[in-house]
């Protein structure tokens, strides 16, 4: 049963100090990248996920996501401005891992934000208030007026204190525990005139959202991301499946499943970066085979010797004399 949040602000209630986002970590409109996840996976040790919600949408001043921004506040109603928005959504964020849609019900609009990362992550958490925060802050500069919404609902489980998001949404209407994360409004606020909007503007930001599409760099799919974020804890001997899931904000019993949706498994994937971390001592140290096995979570160099013989079809030393293909100097022992 989803928990509705409901009562006045917490008084009292600290504020973080210990983390300020700057512009370069503020794309909080549903970051799909490994960093941008990390960047609030480490906030949130310093802050409770609830306050780095807020602080990334308060830092997040207009201009800070590119055209994106414009092409909200420049049209001729928000309503009409964040419909371009969720259309060149792709400009901001990785569209398989998050969307925006936009469902109208009469006097009502709601904005749901889908995002692909487990419920509990505190992380995911904040990224998904924190998208709701900027589209509110967006829509509200369009309209150049304070806009309340109806009905804000987080798929997030209830935190212990929420007057963060009381004060990200203005309403204590907050339900936790949601499917999907969603914001909604009357669709009259929505639908009066943008203050300063100009005719024809609006079709020139879209043509430059296209340009930016079309010169883009590809993001990297999902397994490149998965092998970005074992790469970073490739110093340990046996990188943990657990550790790699937090740090793409999913379980591990998700992260197997999307693992095999990709044709492959941990155990593959661990072994290759087993192997390339003991290909890349062989060929740039000058440590021993026992060493090397030690380093690299072996029990001993026989087994180091059998899994360099199943990689490689030869022995350590003999890979070792066979020299890296990038011609690295081997460094002293240490």
């Amino acid at each position: 049963m989803p928990h509705v949040c409901s009562g006045y602000p917490r008084p009292g209630t600290r504020t973080c100090r210990a983390w300020r986002p700057s512009t370069s970590t503020t794309t909080c409109a549903g970051p799909p990248a490994v960093t941008s996840i990390r960047i609030a996976e480490l906030a949130t040790v310093h802050a409770p996920w609830t306050e780095v919600s807020l602080l990334l949408a308060q830092q997040s001043a207009i201009g800070s996501l590119g055209v994106w921004d414009y092409l909200i506040t420049s049209a001729p109603t928000p309503l009409e401005g964040i419909r371009d928005a969720a259309g060149y959504l792709a400009t901001v964020v990785d569209t398989s891992t998050d969307d925006l849609r936009i469902a109208e019900d009469g006097n009502r609009v709601t904005l749901s934000h889908l995002n692909r990362a487990d419920l509990a992550h505190e992380a995911a958490c904040a990224v998904r208030a924190c998208a709701l925060g900027l589209y509110l802050r967006r829509l509200r500069e369009a309209a150049q007026r304070p806009l309340v919404p109806l009905h804000v609902a987080l798929a997030a489980e209830a935190p212990r204190w929420h007057d963060a998001l009381i004060e990200l949404y203005g309403t204590r209407a907050i339900e936790f525990g949601a499917p999907v994360s969603s914001i909604t409004f009357r669709t009259a606020d929505l639908t009066a005139p943008t203050p300063h909007a100009q005719p024809g503007l609006s079709a020139v930001l879209r043509r430059h959202a296209d340009q930016t599409l079309a010169t883009a760099v590809p993001l990297r799919d999902w397994l490149d991301l998965f092998r970005g974020a074992l790469a970073s804890v490739q110093d340990e001997a046996a990188p943990a499946l657990s550790t790699v899931a937090r740090r793409m904000a999913v379980s591990p019993r998700t992260l197997q499943r999307r693992l095999d949706e990709h044709g492959t498994t941990w155990s593959a994937e661990a072994e290759a970066v087993r192997r390339d971390h003991v290909s890349r001592l062989l060929h740039t140290t000058g440590l021993s085979i026992d060493a090397i096995a030690a380093r690299s979570g072996y029990a001993d160099a026989r087994a180091l010797r059998r899994a360099v013989q199943r990689w490689y079809g030869t022995t350590p030393a003999a890979l070792r004399r066979a020299g890296h293909p990038h011609g690295q100097a081997l460094e002293p022992a240490r």
